[in-house]
Parts: structure tokens; C-alpha cells; sequence
């Protein structure tokens, strides 16, 4: 039976009542130009604490922004009340394009990626050389999340006066990694900050570490504020988690921007695409041109061997590159 006429703007189409009163759906959403431009610095159980102009408001994610969420970072148009007063609530109604993004899975199994920091420049690993035992296969895990998202890796080495840093740095010499050597006398004193601090000027920097390197002591030298510090459990040589979200902070005189993230304990590197990692290293992918299709560039057919053969490039650069691409396929601590 033909519901409808030959017409179908036919005046009889039946149309179902909206027994509820409320407007009827539409997929046509409001542009906001008159929104405010926010910056970001926190997000606290579905709050976002966002910096407009000079004060911090609190906002909730628009329901027309869908299953898009904000994170530290971003850069979000807000409506609403955006006079930051007490019991006052904004709208993100959008969050503008990033300019990169900082992931990572909770294993190599999970398929389920996790947003940690947006628009970051700089990744910052920061990692002790004793008490916790620095762990080498994190920060090359560290390593490939920052190549993978376009970032600049940046090597922050602490407690030197515990360990000496020569064995690390030899083993990442070849990837020609930037870094910093501190101690713990330096820190207290200042000295430390200040050297650290010169990497940061005019960047968007995540810091990222295991519980217990002194990654947020660090952090609060840095910005002259102070978060929560924990010990290092003697037993286990494990850090206590004491920050608990990622929080953006400004640098004095507003020369930059940190951002402190939890302590990890496991870098997951499901989501990363090994054609991008390669991009890190510029002497090598003019080598690749003669791969085969979808090539890890870490079997024999592979056409950086004989590109290093030939002497395009150094051969450490070429064993860098498959360490970091074999630690996709490697647990840490294996």
C-alpha cells in the first residue's frame, strides 16, 4: 500500500505529533562567532579549567561538540559567563584544530588511544639516574610517542649526583637527542632550573616521566609553584603518583608554557605508524624510496641497508631507528 501521494509536498503527509513540546531536532548547529578563544589548563572530572585573557574560567563540553572532549592543551571557543566568578559555568562549544597530538595506549594491546596533551612543541622525558634505576626502554617508548606525534624529544636527566649520566647518553648519542643533566644540589639551589628553563622558552612543553624521577619537583622550580611531591618507596623502587591530572602552567614572565602529566608506568605505542617515526630521521628517508611495500624497515629486504652500505648515512642511526621501531614489539622491562 503506497503511503504517500505521487507528490510527496503533498499537503495530507501525515506528520507524527511532538508530544513532548520541544523543538524538533536539527543537524543544523549554531556557529558561536562571537565565542571567546580559551586556552586549556586542566580538566577535573568533566570540568575544564580554561585561561581566557587573563583570568581562568570553569566550562563544561557543549552536548553539540558530541563524542569530541577537550583536552590540556587545546585551544576551545567558549560561550556563557566567562567572568571566572565563584559558581559561575561556561560552554566549550568548539575546539580548534591542533597543531599535534601526544597519545598513548595503556599496552601495546589496547586499541584504545588516549589523548595526553595537545599542541605541544616539545616532549620532555624526564628520567633518573638512580633511585628509581632509569629505565631505558620507557624512554625510548617516550621517544617514538614524540617522533609519532611531531614533537621535539628533549632529554632531562636527574640525581646526577647519585650516577653518572655517560652510559645513557652514549647509548642515545646517535639519535642526537638534546638534554639536560641535573642534580639534586643544582635543583635546590636554582641552577638547575634555569638550564632546563632556557629549552623551554616560547614552547608548549609536556613533561612526561616514571613516578618518583623528580619530574614535578622540577616542575614547580620551574614555574614557581608548588604541587604535590611524593618519596620513592625504598622496597620497590617505585614513585608514588602525587599529580594525578595533567596541569598547564605558565613560565615566569609568560616566556612559555609546561605542562605537568602523571607519572607513567607504561607507555602503550598500539596507535603509532612507523612510516611516521621515520620522519625523525631526515639521513635516512631518501633511503627508503626503494622499499618494499609496507616495509618495517627491519627485514631483509629492507633498502636502508644497503643505503647505509653505500655510506648515505651512519650506521648507529640506522640500529637507532630499528630499537625504537622494535620497541612496539617488546613489553617494557623484557
Amino acid at each position: 500500500m503506497r503511503r504517500y501521494g505521487k507528490n510527496p509536498d503533498e499537503d495530507d503527509i501525515r506528520v507524527r505529533p511532538n508530544r513532548k513540546g520541544n523543538r524538533p531536532r536539527t543537524n543544523i548547529r549554531p556557529k558561536h562567532e562571537d565565542a571567546s578563544e580559551g586556552f586549556v589548563l586542566t580538566v577535573d572530572r568533566g570540568r575544564l579549567h580554561v585561561l581566557v585573557e587573563d583570568r581562568t574560567i570553569i566550562a563544561m563540553k557543549a552536548r553539540e561538540l558530541g563524542r569530541k572532549g577537550a583536552v590540556v592543551g587545546d585551544r576551545v571557543a567558549v560561550v556563557g559567563d566567562l567572568s571566572g566568578a565563584k559558581d559561575t559555568l561556561a560552554r566549550i562549544v568548539r575546539v580548534e584544530e591542533r597543531s599535534s597530538v601526544l597519545r598513548r595506549t595503556a599496552d601495546d594491546d589496547d586499541p584504545f588511544e588516549r589523548v595526553v596533551v595537545a599542541n605541544a612543541d616539545q616532549l620532555a622525558i624526564v628520567t633518573a639516574l638512580a633511585d628509581p634505576e632509569p629505565r631505558p626502554r620507557l624512554i625510548d617508548r617516550c621517544l617514538v610517542a614524540a617522533y609519532d606525534a611531531g614533537l621535539e624529544p628533549l632529554l632531562v636527566l636527574t640525581k646526577s649526583d647519585l650516577a653518572s649520566p655517560d652510559k645513557l647518553l652514549e647509548s642515545y648519542g646517535a639519535l642526537g637527542v638534546p638534554y639536560v643533566v641535573t642534580s639534586r644540589e643544582e635543583l635546590a639551589a636554582g641552577a638547575a632550573a634555569e638550564r632546563v628553563r632556557e629549552r623551554l622558552t616560547d614552547r608548549v612543553t609536556a613533561f612526561v616521566g616514571h613516578s618518583g624521577v623528580g619530574k614535578t619537583t622540577l616542575v614547580n622550580a620551574l614555574v614557581e609553584r608548588q604541587r604535590a611531591t611524593g618519596h620513592v618507596n625504598a622496597v620497590t623502587g617505585r614513585g608514588r603518583h602525587t599529580t594525578t591530572s595533567a596541569l598547564a602552567l605558565p613560565l615566569p614572565g609568560d616566556t612559555g608554557w609546561v605542562i605537568d602529566t602523571p607519572g607513567v608506568r607504561s607507555f602503550g605505542l598500539n596507535h603509532v605508524d612507523p612510516s611516521r617515526v621515520i620522519l625523525a630521521f631526515p639521513d635516512l628517508v631518501p633511503g627508503t624510496e626503494d622499499c618494499p611495500r609496507a616495509c618495517s624497515h627491519d627485514e631483509p629486504d629492507c633498502a636502508l641497508d644497503q643505503w647505509v652500505t653505500d655510506g648515505h648515512a651512519d650506521p648507529q642511526r640506522l640500529y637507532s631507528l630499528r630499537r625504537l621501531l622494535a620497541t612496539r614489539e617488546r613489553r617494557e622491562g623484557d
